[in-house]
């Protein structure tokens, strides 16, 4: 089985800034989708990141920047997963309000005057 190659060291480190360039871009899209909800509906979350084939090992000086943009990822999830937990329990609360399965019945209006 042939080993992939490792890029030279020029290449080696603008190979890895141009991927933490892309994972960077994909948090930016997910705290911009969190900032603005009507754009959730209108836009697809981008299809997971993998590292391009025969990147290497990570360059040391990089890896505070790829540090910060797993802890950037890691907040976003846990600000998407609480956007929609909330957005559920408000839609099943609408639709007891509006089903009135609310505990009582529905109001009625009884027009007395007939």
């Amino acid at each position: 089985m042939a080993r992939p190659e490792t890029p030279q060291p020029e290449n080696w480190r603008s190979a890895w800034v141009a991927a933490l360039d892309a994972l960077d871009a994909d948090v930016v899209l997910v705290e911009e989708l969190l900032a603005d909800a009507q754009r959730v509906r209108d836009l697809p979350l981008s299809d997971p990141w993998s590292p391009p084939a025969g990147l290497g090992p990570l360059p040391l000086d990089l890896r505070p920047r790829a540090d910060a943009i797993l802890a950037r990822q890691l907040h976003a999830t846990r600000q998407l997963t609480l956007a929609i937990a909330a957005n559920r329990k408000q839609a099943a609360f609408a639709a007891r309000v509006e089903a009135g399965g609310y505990g009582k019945a529905p109001p009625s209006y009884v027009d007395r005057a007939m």
